[in-house]
């Protein structure tokens, strides 16, 4: 019923698109809302309805960081569409060896949230975060991955060199703040 009154028939047209999945969260005791950066709508929210259920569609499909070929139902009411299919192409593996390299992939996430608005397309942010996590599924966390993304993330974004300071400092002044994970992940990388 609560499905329902939240997602009437206000839908229109099914897209299909690659996307890395960012974010889940628990809406209803059967449904997620996933978060998605995508190839051709940028960062979108969808609703998995009965994902959480044991023999769900869905099961094994939507975890974090995995890239995967979506098709969702996109509301005409709404910025929540409904996530009809979900195809997993990779799901890297590597990048869940350790601790350090989820919380360096988190940060990622932390970064690309804060610079993209939903529906709002970005493809060279989407190829540069596809490739930030390729590249920590194959090899260990580093300061240089981390400073190699922000310098490539200001570089998208069209902030670089700003007054000779490092990326960091462009990314906080552009959008007055930094994910608080930073600081520590800083540590752990030294």
């Amino acid at each position: 019923m609560l499905d329902v009154l939240l997602f009437p028939r206000c839908l229109s047209s099914v897209d299909s698109t690659p996307a890395i999945l960012l974010r889940k969260t628990k809406l209803t005791e059967t449904s997620f809302i996933v978060t998605w950066f995508t190839e051709a709508h940028g960062r979108i929210k969808t609703v998995a309805k009965g994902a959480r259920q044991p023999r769900s569609r869905f099961a094994g499909l939507l975890d974090l960081f995995f890239d995967c070929e979506i098709q969702f139902a996109r509301s005409r009411k709404s910025d929540l569409h409904i996530l009809r299919e979900v195809v997993l192409r990779h799901p890297r593996e590597g990048l869940r060896l350790d601790y350090t390299r989820v919380a360096l992939a988190s940060y990622f996430v932390e970064l690309i949230e804060l610079v993209t608005e939903l529906d709002h397309p970005a493809p060279e942010l989407h190829n540069l975060l596809n490739r930030a996590f390729t590249h920590l599924s194959e090899k260990p966390a580093s300061l240089k991955a981390l400073l190699h993304f922000e310098a490539e993330l200001t570089r998208s974004l069209g902030i670089q060199g700003q007054e000779n300071v490092t990326p960091a400092v462009a990314i906080g002044r552009v959008y007055h703040r930094l994910p608080i994970s930073r600081p520590a992940l800083l540590k752990s990388l030294k």
